[in-house]
């Protein structure tokens, strides 16, 4: 795990009690503004928080200092597409174990029509055979499920992704359908208000993946390199994680979307050298399913936005922490010109 330096849970336990007030629980009273937000990540999540219209889970951790910040980071939501990191990174292991290599070749699989909930596995059928390397760049990059499929059926199944997942250390994550069974059979739920544990994961876990991910726990340097270099290439979901980070900070990231939902889980390397690991889960957005079906792009583009608002708020508040301690340490420090 990650330690936290001297004073650092206190600090996040602030920012957390500021991200618990912003965007509240299905269980919690609607949240209110917070009134005269004494950070600027306070006000930005003044400017944002409005929790009343579906679950949101946040989790981030400043892979620099330890500190963390957690609204329902603890409570499952859809993986969607962002198990894809998963599922490149357990086969990759396979890579660094000699089990395979990148340019061994696999078939795409492409789903094949079928009525929802016909079968227990949605039929696929083999395609063209690419490198192993190509199809972790097009789940990755395009988020790609024949793709992600045929690489899912070269480790063993999801089976394998949660062995993976548990030899890691990684709590509340389950991994049950692939990916053609889990879009044919979206829907099932809301999960606006209904916890689904099929296909879930924490915010906080899949935090706790990309951390160990980029610190190099699990994986070589060279297929550690695999995975962040396609984040940073990933073209899906511009308007949401990267949407409002500065343009000099790098973001690598993977967006995941199903119905009514939508997650992006990312690593931002800020310019003065400090990384953030964060997830966001949002649901809802709109009053009912019939009012999503009356404007799904409206819906869309409300869970985008309030996921670049939750990562700008994320990005602005860990940069003040530092700018904060830099200004106290220097505070403390002994002017060479007064030394006696």
């Amino acid at each position: 795990m990650l330690a936290p330096l001297a004073g650092a849970q206190a600090h996040a336990q602030d920012l957390e009690s500021a991200f618990d007030n912003a965007f509240g629980t299905e269980v919690r009273e609607p949240p209110e503004i917070i009134a005269e937000p004494s950070t600027p990540l306070e006000l930005q999540i003044a400017r944002v928080a409005d929790g009343s219209d579906g679950r949101i889970g946040v989790a981030a951790i400043d892979l620099t200092s330890g500190e963390e910040v957690s609204v329902l980071g603890d409570q499952l939501f859809p993986m969607a597409s962002t198990s894809k990191i998963a599922i490149a990174a357990t086969f990759l292991e396979g890579v660094d174990q000699g089990r395979w290599s990148l340019s061994s070749e696999f078939p795409l699989m492409w789903a094949v029509r079928s009525p929802r909930f016909s079968t227990r596995v949605a039929p696929v059928r083999a395609g063209e055979h690419m490198s192993a390397y190509r199809l972790i760049d097009l789940m990755i990059t395009r988020s790609s499920n024949p793709a992600t499929d045929a690489l899912l059926a070269a480790v063993g199944g999801p089976s394998a992704v949660n062995d993976w997942a548990r030899r890691a250390g990684l709590k509340d994550f389950s991994l049950d359908r692939d990916i053609a069974t889990l879009v044919r059979d979206d829907g099932e739920f809301d999960p606006t208000y209904h916890i689904d544990p099929r296909d879930s994961a924490t915010p906080q876990t899949m935090v706790r993946m990309l951390a160990g991910i980029y610190q190099g726990e699990w994986l070589s340097p060279e297929s550690r390199a695999v995975i962040l270099e396609a984040m940073e290439r990933c073209r899906t979901g511009r308007r949401r994680i990267p949407a409002m980070i500065p343009a000099e900070a790098t973001v690598a990231h993977k967006t995941g979307t199903l119905n009514r939902m939508a997650g992006d889980i990312g690593i931002v390397e800020m310019p003065n050298g400090r990384v953030i690991a964060l997830a966001i889960y949002v649901t809802g957005q709109s009053r009912s399913q019939a009012d999503e079906n009356a404007n799904k792009s409206e819906a869309r583009r409300r869970r985008d936005a309030r996921i670049a608002s939750i990562a700008r708020a994320v990005y602005d508040g860990f940069a003040e922490r530092a700018a904060s301690r830099r200004f106290v340490n220097a505070q403390h420090e002994t002017p060479a010109a007064s030394v006696q």
